[in-house]
């Protein structure tokens, strides 16, 4: 269930939040640390996510896509070849201003899918674009 937000809040704004959220609660109890939310890189964007993965051995940048339907299809759907190539430059950047000690870098992507009251559908696709 969402939270309500602030009076100026726009309502995509609130989805985004509580799908990423809803995603970062699913990655803790999934074994990942959450290193960093909402990282951003100047005008290249941001990063949803930065996780290590449950084995310690791989820094895991998490994009996440929330929808209220698939009407217009699935949330993965939204990560084109395009958003990858640009996922791929931001995880350079974030390695690169934080050191990590893990040896390798992977995409994956969430997809949150709010229907109604009921729990939220997520949907864990591991190394998208590479």
């Amino acid at each position: 269930m969402m939270t309500n937000g602030s009076a100026t809040e726009n309502p995509r704004g609130a989805l985004g939040r509580f799908g990423e959220e809803t995603a970062a609660r699913y990655l803790l109890a999934h074994g990942y640390e959450v290193l960093a939310r909402n990282w951003r890189c100047g005008r290249e964007g941001e990063l949803d996510v930065v996780a290590l993965s449950p084995q310690r051995d791989c820094v895991v940048v998490v994009e996440v896509k929330t929808r209220r339907s698939t009407q217009y299809g699935s949330p993965l759907e939204a990560v084109t070849w395009a958003k990858a190539r640009r996922l791929r430059r931001l995880a350079g950047a974030w390695c690169q201003a934080n050191e990590p000690s893990a040896p390798y870098v992977r995409i994956d992507v969430i997809g949150v899918l709010v229907l109604g009251d009921r729990p939220p559908q997520i949907t864990h696709v591991e190394a998208v674009g590479s």
